[in-house]
């Protein structure tokens, strides 16, 4: 069996750092992707990922990324079960990322660096820092 996404797009936001309960470093980001043909309109659409991030991906994404940089995003699709307010149940899709690469910054002398931070899914860092 194979759970496997590969995403590369621009950030639509500033990623934010929140901390859980547990005391665990998280991320949510939404990835801007246009697809690779013109609709009848002629224009390109695009469609919109939520990400997950955890630890070292979570905080070295906040750090070095902002609205608007293109980043690869590598992981799996989990699927959520909600319980609203009204009690209707409703089902949603998350990508949560294991590895994020950092492929262009507008970040002024950042945008020089590569970065590829691994991560298991379960909060434990692989990766390292590349400079080009």
């Amino acid at each position: 069996m194979l759970n496997q996404v590969v995403l590369v797009g621009r950030l639509v936001r500033n990623p934010e750092i929140q901390t859980t309960d547990t005391g665990k470093k998280r991320s949510s980001i939404t990835l801007a992707v246009s697809r690779g043909y013109k609709n009848l309109d002629g224009v390109y659409d695009t469609d919109f990922f939520d990400c997950t991030l955890w630890t070292g991906i979570a905080e070295n994404t906040s750090e070095y990324c902002k609205s608007g940089d293109v980043i690869g995003v590598k992981g799996r699709l989990q699927t959520w079960i909600c319980e609203n307010e009204d009690g209707t149940k409703t089902k949603k899709m998350e990508i949560i990322a294991e590895k994020v690469t950092f492929l262009s910054s507008t970040k002024g002398d950042k945008s020089s660096e590569n970065e590829d931070i691994n991560n298991d899914g379960d909060g434990r860092e692989k990766g390292n820092k590349k400079k080009k």
